[in-house]
Protein backbone atom coordinates (compact mmCIF):
# COMPACT_ATOMS: atom_id res chain seq x y z
CA UNK A 1 0.00 0.00 0.00
CA UNK A 2 1.14 3.43 -1.02
CA UNK A 3 1.43 6.32 1.44
CA UNK A 4 -0.71 8.15 -0.35
CA UNK A 5 -3.36 5.15 0.00
CA UNK A 6 -2.49 5.43 4.05
CA UNK A 7 -3.34 8.45 4.00
CA UNK A 8 -7.01 8.21 2.01
CA UNK A 9 -7.63 4.95 4.12
CA UNK A 10 -6.69 6.62 7.65
CA UNK A 11 -6.57 10.81 7.52
CA UNK A 12 -9.77 11.02 8.84
CA UNK A 13 -9.89 7.22 10.76
CA UNK A 14 -10.64 9.25 14.10
CA UNK A 15 -13.93 10.95 13.37
CA UNK A 16 -15.40 7.87 11.42
CA UNK A 17 -13.91 8.48 8.01
CA UNK A 18 -12.17 5.86 6.21
CA UNK A 19 -10.77 2.21 6.83
CA UNK A 20 -12.31 1.41 10.14
CA UNK A 21 -10.07 -1.51 11.07
CA UNK A 22 -7.00 -0.23 12.21
CA UNK A 23 -3.41 -2.17 10.85
CA UNK A 24 -2.35 -5.35 12.78
CA UNK A 25 1.15 -5.78 11.44
CA UNK A 26 4.08 -4.49 9.63
CA UNK A 27 3.24 -1.08 10.76
CA UNK A 28 5.28 1.33 8.56
CA UNK A 29 6.04 4.62 9.08
CA UNK A 30 3.33 6.61 7.13
CA UNK A 31 0.79 4.62 8.74
CA UNK A 32 2.21 5.77 12.24
CA UNK A 33 2.19 9.49 10.92
CA UNK A 34 -1.23 9.04 9.44
CA UNK A 35 -2.91 7.84 12.19
CA UNK A 36 -0.93 10.00 14.97
CA UNK A 37 -1.76 13.13 13.07
CA UNK A 38 -5.81 11.75 12.52
CA UNK A 39 -5.84 11.66 16.21
CA UNK A 40 -5.12 15.41 16.40
CA UNK A 41 -8.15 16.01 15.34
CA UNK A 42 -9.47 15.44 18.16
CA UNK A 43 -7.21 16.98 20.26
CA UNK A 44 -7.55 20.44 17.75
CA UNK A 45 -11.39 19.99 18.75
CA UNK A 46 -10.92 19.82 22.54
CA UNK A 47 -8.68 22.59 22.64
CA UNK A 48 -10.04 25.30 20.66
CA UNK A 49 -13.20 24.41 22.01
CA UNK A 50 -13.02 24.83 25.41
CA UNK A 51 -10.67 27.79 25.13
CA UNK A 52 -13.63 29.83 23.24
CA UNK A 53 -15.99 29.04 25.42
CA UNK A 54 -13.75 28.83 28.65
CA UNK A 55 -12.68 32.30 27.86
CA UNK A 56 -15.72 34.17 28.07
CA UNK A 57 -16.47 32.27 31.69
CA UNK A 58 -12.95 32.80 32.73
CA UNK A 59 -13.59 36.67 32.67
CA UNK A 60 -17.41 36.33 34.67
CA UNK A 61 -14.98 34.75 37.20
CA UNK A 62 -12.27 37.13 37.41
CA UNK A 63 -15.18 40.39 37.68
CA UNK A 64 -16.96 37.90 40.35
CA UNK A 65 -13.84 37.19 42.57
CA UNK A 66 -13.22 40.95 42.24
CA UNK A 67 -16.69 41.87 43.42
CA UNK A 68 -17.04 43.68 46.84
CA UNK A 69 -20.16 41.74 46.94
CA UNK A 70 -19.97 38.31 49.12
CA UNK A 71 -22.50 36.63 47.44
CA UNK A 72 -20.78 36.84 43.95
CA UNK A 73 -17.22 36.59 45.04
CA UNK A 74 -17.51 33.49 47.52
CA UNK A 75 -19.03 31.18 44.94
CA UNK A 76 -16.33 32.34 42.35
CA UNK A 77 -13.16 31.83 44.59
CA UNK A 78 -14.44 28.02 45.23
CA UNK A 79 -15.00 27.53 41.86
CA UNK A 80 -11.64 28.83 40.60
CA UNK A 81 -10.23 27.10 43.54
CA UNK A 82 -12.05 23.31 43.34
CA UNK A 83 -11.11 23.20 39.58
CA UNK A 84 -7.39 23.95 40.50
CA UNK A 85 -6.87 22.45 43.62
CA UNK A 86 -7.82 19.19 42.00
CA UNK A 87 -5.85 16.92 39.00
CA UNK A 88 -7.54 17.34 35.81
CA UNK A 89 -7.29 13.19 35.65
CA UNK A 90 -9.36 12.85 38.64
CA UNK A 91 -11.81 15.66 36.73
CA UNK A 92 -12.47 13.49 33.88
CA UNK A 93 -13.17 10.39 36.65
CA UNK A 94 -15.78 12.21 38.72
CA UNK A 95 -17.37 13.69 35.54
CA UNK A 96 -17.70 10.52 33.35
CA UNK A 97 -19.64 8.37 36.19
CA UNK A 98 -21.60 11.46 37.39
CA UNK A 99 -22.80 11.33 34.15
CA UNK A 100 -23.48 7.64 33.85
CA UNK A 101 -25.62 7.77 37.09
CA UNK A 102 -27.56 10.56 35.83
CA UNK A 103 -27.83 8.66 32.39
CA UNK A 104 -29.30 5.74 34.52
CA UNK A 105 -32.26 8.17 35.59
CA UNK A 106 -32.49 10.18 32.66
CA UNK A 107 -31.53 9.08 29.35
CA UNK A 108 -30.87 12.86 27.88
CA UNK A 109 -28.07 12.19 29.47
CA UNK A 110 -26.56 9.98 27.00
CA UNK A 111 -24.24 11.99 25.06
CA UNK A 112 -22.88 13.94 28.15
CA UNK A 113 -20.97 10.28 28.92
CA UNK A 114 -19.23 10.52 24.96
CA UNK A 115 -15.93 12.24 25.36
CA UNK A 116 -17.27 14.82 22.61
CA UNK A 117 -19.33 16.72 25.35
CA UNK A 118 -18.41 15.18 28.55
CA UNK A 119 -14.74 15.24 28.19
CA UNK A 120 -15.25 18.72 26.60
CA UNK A 121 -17.54 20.23 29.38
CA UNK A 122 -14.61 19.08 31.99
CA UNK A 123 -11.89 20.79 30.00
CA UNK A 124 -14.11 24.17 29.84
CA UNK A 125 -14.89 24.41 33.33
CA UNK A 126 -11.01 23.43 34.06
CA UNK A 127 -9.51 26.20 31.96
CA UNK A 128 -11.89 28.79 33.03
CA UNK A 129 -10.60 28.40 36.58
CA UNK A 130 -7.20 28.65 35.55
CA UNK A 131 -7.70 31.55 32.94
CA UNK A 132 -10.13 33.46 35.91
CA UNK A 133 -7.37 32.99 38.15
CA UNK A 134 -4.95 34.87 35.54
CA UNK A 135 -7.73 37.08 34.80
CA UNK A 136 -8.13 38.07 37.79
CA UNK A 137 -4.15 39.13 38.79
CA UNK A 138 -4.41 40.85 35.53
CA UNK A 139 -7.52 42.96 36.78
CA UNK A 140 -6.16 43.51 40.42
CA UNK A 141 -2.68 45.10 38.33
CA UNK A 142 -4.53 47.37 36.55
CA UNK A 143 -2.60 50.78 37.24
CA UNK A 144 -5.06 53.11 39.60
CA UNK A 145 -5.00 55.83 37.09
CA UNK A 146 -6.49 54.15 34.32
CA UNK A 147 -9.69 54.03 36.28
CA UNK A 148 -8.94 57.63 37.47
CA UNK A 149 -8.64 59.04 33.62
CA UNK A 150 -12.17 56.85 32.92
CA UNK A 151 -13.84 58.65 35.67
CA UNK A 152 -12.84 61.74 35.03
CA UNK A 153 -14.28 61.23 31.07
CA UNK A 154 -17.66 60.41 33.27
CA UNK A 155 -17.16 56.69 31.84
CA UNK A 156 -18.82 54.48 34.71
CA UNK A 157 -20.37 50.98 35.14
CA UNK A 158 -20.41 48.66 31.61
CA UNK A 159 -18.71 51.35 29.09
CA UNK A 160 -15.44 52.03 31.77
CA UNK A 161 -15.07 48.07 31.71
CA UNK A 162 -15.83 47.62 27.94
CA UNK A 163 -12.97 50.40 26.95
CA UNK A 164 -10.60 50.93 29.58
CA UNK A 165 -10.80 47.68 32.32
CA UNK A 166 -11.48 44.83 29.99
CA UNK A 167 -8.79 45.54 27.15
CA UNK A 168 -6.19 46.65 30.05
CA UNK A 169 -6.83 43.37 32.08
CA UNK A 170 -6.34 41.39 28.83
CA UNK A 171 -3.08 43.16 27.61
CA UNK A 172 -1.62 42.28 31.19
CA UNK A 173 -3.26 38.80 31.31
CA UNK A 174 -2.58 37.67 27.88
CA UNK A 175 1.04 36.37 27.71
CA UNK A 176 0.16 34.13 31.18
CA UNK A 177 -3.11 32.76 29.01
CA UNK A 178 -1.25 31.63 26.11
CA UNK A 179 0.81 29.98 28.36
CA UNK A 180 -2.54 28.61 29.65
CA UNK A 181 -3.73 27.67 26.17
CA UNK A 182 -0.76 25.88 25.60
CA UNK A 183 -0.70 23.77 28.18
CA UNK A 184 -4.99 23.14 27.73
CA UNK A 185 -3.88 21.36 24.23
CA UNK A 186 -1.85 19.22 26.11
CA UNK A 187 -3.53 18.15 28.50
CA UNK A 188 -6.37 17.04 25.82
CA UNK A 189 -4.15 13.78 25.72
CA UNK A 190 -5.52 12.70 29.39
CA UNK A 191 -9.13 12.28 27.79
CA UNK A 192 -9.07 8.85 26.28
CA UNK A 193 -6.49 7.75 29.40
CA UNK A 194 -9.39 8.70 31.46
CA UNK A 195 -12.61 7.24 32.23
CA UNK A 196 -14.30 8.11 28.59
CA UNK A 197 -14.32 5.52 26.03
CA UNK A 198 -12.79 5.82 22.46
CA UNK A 199 -15.83 4.30 20.80
CA UNK A 200 -14.60 1.90 18.12
CA UNK A 201 -11.09 2.55 18.39
CA UNK A 202 -11.60 6.71 17.20
CA UNK A 203 -9.11 8.17 20.14
CA UNK A 204 -6.98 11.17 19.85
CA UNK A 205 -3.28 11.05 18.75
CA UNK A 206 -1.81 9.61 22.04
CA UNK A 207 -4.24 6.64 21.96
CA UNK A 208 -3.26 6.27 18.47
CA UNK A 209 0.33 6.14 19.64
CA UNK A 210 0.22 4.00 22.31
CA UNK A 211 -1.41 1.86 20.16
CA UNK A 212 1.54 1.27 18.35
CA UNK A 213 3.59 1.48 21.07
CA UNK A 214 2.21 -1.57 22.37
CA UNK A 215 1.81 -3.53 19.17
CA UNK A 216 5.67 -2.84 17.94
CA UNK A 217 6.99 -2.81 21.96
CA UNK A 218 9.12 -0.22 20.27
CA UNK A 219 7.79 3.58 22.16
CA UNK A 220 10.90 5.34 20.85
CA UNK A 221 8.83 5.49 17.01
CA UNK A 222 5.34 6.74 17.53
CA UNK A 223 5.87 8.95 20.97
CA UNK A 224 8.63 10.90 19.20
CA UNK A 225 5.78 11.44 16.17
CA UNK A 226 3.43 12.42 18.91
CA UNK A 227 5.83 14.93 20.47
CA UNK A 228 6.63 16.29 16.75
CA UNK A 229 2.95 16.93 16.10
CA UNK A 230 2.64 18.55 19.52
CA UNK A 231 5.62 20.86 18.73
CA UNK A 232 3.75 22.21 15.59
CA UNK A 233 0.74 22.82 17.22
CA UNK A 234 2.28 24.80 20.09
CA UNK A 235 3.90 27.24 17.25
CA UNK A 236 0.87 27.46 15.81
CA UNK A 237 -0.57 28.68 18.91
CA UNK A 238 2.52 30.40 20.15
CA UNK A 239 1.83 32.30 16.26
CA UNK A 240 -1.82 33.25 16.44
CA UNK A 241 -1.79 34.44 20.66
CA UNK A 242 1.49 36.36 19.47
CA UNK A 243 -0.39 38.48 16.78
CA UNK A 244 -2.96 38.57 19.29
CA UNK A 245 -0.48 40.23 21.68
CA UNK A 246 0.74 42.62 19.04
CA UNK A 247 -2.72 44.17 18.13
CA UNK A 248 -3.71 44.53 22.17
CA UNK A 249 -0.11 46.22 22.65
CA UNK A 250 -0.57 48.35 19.22
CA UNK A 251 -0.88 51.55 21.12
CA UNK A 252 2.00 51.30 23.12
CA UNK A 253 5.36 52.77 21.96
CA UNK A 254 7.90 49.94 20.74
CA UNK A 255 10.13 50.30 24.10
CA UNK A 256 7.33 49.34 26.15
CA UNK A 257 5.37 46.24 24.84
CA UNK A 258 5.33 43.69 26.53
CA UNK A 259 7.17 40.23 25.43
CA UNK A 260 6.09 37.37 25.63
CA UNK A 261 7.18 35.03 28.05
CA UNK A 262 6.60 31.13 28.44
CA UNK A 263 7.30 29.01 31.19
CA UNK A 264 7.30 25.20 31.42
CA UNK A 265 4.28 23.25 33.44
CA UNK A 266 5.31 20.55 35.00
CA UNK A 267 1.74 19.44 36.29
CA UNK A 268 -1.30 20.57 36.72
Amino acid sequence: MSCIQTIQDYGLRSIGIGERLLPKTDFTLCEQFTLIGSGMIWNVYFGVMALATGFFLATALAVGKASPNKWVRKPAEWFIFLFRGSPLFIQFFFAYFFFLSLKKTYPMFDAFTSAWLGALIVLFLNTAAYSGEIFYGALRSIPKGDIEAADAYGMSGWSRFRRIVWPTMLRLAWPAYTNEAIFLFHATTLVFFSAFPAWQQRGDALYYASYFADKTFNPFVPYPILAFYFILLTLVIVGGFGLVNKHLNRHLPAAKKSKMRFRLNLAR
